[in-house]
């Protein structure tokens, strides 16, 4: 009896330290599609695109995400687009850390571009700050938060025949870390 109660102990502590294993968290930093969280930084912040699109100036919701636009940048060239990134941040962790200031589209010639940068009258653009531990981007109660899409804005000016150069990819690269480089392949 006894020898079977110590088997059976043995047994227990041994199922025990293969369950704690599955416990450690995967770091990602590649998403196949928009929706994946990636661990950007170190310790790692999480970058989630909520959704990228093609904006349309005359439309009502997409012409208050052109709001700010440097004046050099308010005409679109004939074969130019608007494209929108837009992006959740997160910081799980317990101190206060940067978040990315740089983002690249990258189309499948290796055509990059970078986003524009937004005067503040702009509610929806992303910021980059320091992020509070457990604080989010877009803010609690921001007019991004409330928005349908729920993200900060990056916007972008791209040549519409790039479009076709799929798939686009969307890089966020750490502040902290140079060589650690998130991706996500967007949905367009």
């Amino acid at each position: 009896m006894l020898r079977r109660l110590t088997i059976f102990l043995v047994l227990l502590a041994a199922a025990a330290t293969f369950a704690a294993c599955g416990n450690k968290e995967e770091v990602v930093l590649a998403g196949e599609t928009e929706g994946v969280y990636l661990d950007v930084g170190e310790p790692p912040i999480k970058y989630q695109v909520q959704i990228s699109r093609q904006l349309n100036p005359a439309d009502i919701e997409d012409r208050s995400f052109l709001v700010g636009l440097p004046e050099s940048e308010r005409q679109l060239g004939a074969e130019e687009v608007w494209f929108a990134v837009f992006i959740r941040v997160e910081n799980d962790g317990e101190e206060a850390q940067p978040t990315a200031e740089e983002f690249l589209i990258e189309d499948t010639e290796e055509n990059e571009y970078e986003p524009l940068e937004l005067e503040r009258d702009n509610v929806f653009a992303y910021r980059p700050q320091k992020l509070e531990a457990g604080a989010k981007i877009p803010a609690l109660d921001s007019a991004a938060e409330q928005s349908t899409i729920q993200g900060s804005l990056l916007l972008y000016k791209i040549p519409r025949s790039n479009l076709e150069n799929r798939p686009l990819e969307f890089i966020v690269k750490s502040p902290q870390v140079p060589q650690r480089v998130g991706t996500v392949d967007l949905d367009i």
